[in-house]
């Protein structure tokens, strides 16, 4: 979407699927509406728990200033019904929308819009260390302990429904930023009683907050219930917008695809997400639904170059040398998934078609080994066991096949498999002694800002990756207005980013939902802003 001076009118509205009429007269929802998904969420408070669980239920309980078109991914009225954009894409003014409540009565207004902003700015360092999932620094760059360093400027109440956000400078993307679940507004009230910014609370080897465990927000849904396997939310009478036909989800916590495939056929759920590979046949044969999304997502073998091997280049491109990914693919990704040779998906501007790959090739990798003096090193292999991600399927067969690429070139691979609740995501993504580790990154805007600046923005804990050339090329790119020059600065960053190695991309895969017959319509996104009250149900 290009930024000019940009303007945006009007109420979001879903879509009415083919068939239905044009205009149902709203009826009070009565139905219950049970959902399996791969694991339990890590945290419901959207600022702080990046996990494609947690974003799933937050979705449904808070909102933002910003929606998602379901077609097009471009941002939508949402809490805010228009906005501009004025000196010079440095300032952007929202015109709120009026006559809303939070769920615990609060009303929303300005003044909790720049509430939230203010609170994620300051978020302290020791809060950070805490909480790798919070995404603020990743699209704003630093926090209030480093202003100069951040975009983000201030936020101001200019009136109870207009708030005026300034920016240090440009940013091409900000409004496809803000459609993340991570700036959804929360009641202030409920942050404040809640104590969002401790996280003194333990839930499934997590540090929570109390707010974390009870999130209030402005959406259709309210927590109703967190229990050891399932988080139900109930429809929320107050709601602004369209309730849709589901008064109660049950997302049901399934974390092996079999066993959620034998509760789609044993009717205990209407659908599930994360569809295998070894399930996808079956549900052909007892004739399930299955809906496909657009592939948005990235997997990737993540290198740290703080482990002092893998900071030898040549160890890193035998790394590279080693992966058969058309193998990993055929074997445990869904059909149509597309080999990665960098980390945009080619349906976004700045993928670079040219983008450098080694290929497969053992014995050049054997040779590369030889070559830096690789004296079989030990290097930790971190993978997640009960869990699927949309771009992971079943981690711990894709980590054995891996691994046996890996030692056959030469590596000596030590096992360090992880359950993925006991904070799989912060141990890889923090500083420490994992040499190797699968993960992914799914795309939540439409834009290669939030693919490479985020993972290769700055240095992290995860790839202990240092390249201040492709740090600088990234806060240079995000500014640069949509067209030509941006995409071209794009092409240079993942060409440079694929020459260097600092992870392996192997593939973008396809994600799929199942469902059941009651299902009609199922809000399918790319970017899995999926909101329940556009699922659609035989009466």
């Amino acid at each position: 979407m290009a930024l000019g001076v940009t303007s945006c009118t009007g109420a979001p509205s879903p879509s009415p699927t083919s068939g239905s009429p044009s205009s149902a007269p709203a009826a009070e929802p009565d139905a219950t509406f049970n959902f399996g998904t791969a694991a339990q969420p890590l945290g419901l408070d959207p600022a702080l728990s990046n996990d494609v669980e947690s974003q799933r239920i937050t979705r449904q309980i808070l909102e933002g200033l910003v929606g998602v078109d379901q077609t097009t991914g471009k941002p939508t009225p949402l809490l805010a019904t228009e906005w501009n954009e004025s000196n010079e894409g440095r300032t952007y003014t929202f015109k709120l929308r009026t006559g809303i409540s939070f769920q615990d009565g609060t009303p929303f207004n300005a003044d909790a819009v720049c509430a939230n902003f203010n609170r994620w700015f300051a978020f302290p360092a020791e809060l950070r260390r805490q909480a790798p999932g919070s995404s603020f620094k990743s699209v704003f760059k630093a926090h209030s302990d480093e202003p100069g360093l951040s975009i983000f400027k201030s936020c101001t109440a200019v009136s109870a429904d207009t708030v005026q956000i300034d920016l240090t400078q440009r940013f091409t993307a900000f409004l496809q930023a803000l459609t993340l679940p991570a700036f959804a507004i929360a009641s202030p009230a409920a942050l404040a009683a809640g104590k969002a910014d401790v996280l003194d609370q333990n839930r499934g080897g997590q540090p929570l907050s109390a707010f974390a465990t009870n999130p209030v927000g402005t959406g259709p849904f309210t927590l109703s219930d967190w229990g050891t396997d399932s988080v139900t939310l109930t429809t929320n009478k107050g709601y602004w917008g369209d309730r849709g036909q589901i008064a109660t989800i049950n997302f049901l916590a399934y974390n092996h695809p079999q066993t959620r495939l034998q509760a789609l056929l044993d009717g205990k759920i209407d659908g599930y997400d994360s569809v295998t590979v070894g399930n996808f046949d079956q549900l052909v044969k007892r004739g399930k639904q299955i809906v496909q999304r657009d592939p948005f997502s990235v997997m990737y073998v993540g290198m740290n170059q703080e482990v002092p091997v893998l900071q030898n280049q040549k160890i890193r491109q035998a790394v590279e040398l080693a992966i058969d990914k058309e193998t990993l693919i055929r074997k445990f990704f869904i059909d149509n998934t597309a080999k990665a040779t960098q980390f945009v998906p080619p349906k976004i501007s700045g993928f670079n078609n040219d983008a450098p790959e080694l290929g497969h090739d053992p014995a050049k990798a054997k040779d590369y080994l030889k070559e830096a003096g690789y004296a079989g090193e030990e290097l930790k292999f971190y993978y997640p066991l009960n869990v699927t991600r949309p771009y992971l399927p079943t981690p711990e067969k894709v980590y054995a096949e891996l691994s046996r690429q890996l030692t056959a070139v030469g590596f000596n691979i030590r096992p360090v498999p992880v359950d993925w609740s006991d904070g799989y995501l912060q141990k890889v993504q923090s500083p420490g002694d994992h040499a190797l580790h699968i993960l992914g990154w799914n795309g939540s805007y439409s834009d290669a800002d939030n693919f490479v600046g985020p993972l290769f923005g700055e240095k992290n804990g995860e790839f202990g990756y240092q390249d201040p050339q492709v740090f600088s090329k990234i806060n240079r790119a995000r500014g640069l207005p949509e067209g030509k020059e941006r995409d071209e600065q794009y092409h240079t960053i993942n060409a440079q980013i694929a020459a260097t190695v600092p992870a392996v991309p192997i593939a973008f895969p396809i994600s799929a939902l199942a469902l059941s017959d009651r299902v009609l319509g199922y809000p399918a996104s790319p970017v899995l802003n999926e909101v329940f009250t556009k699922v659609q149900l035989k009466p």
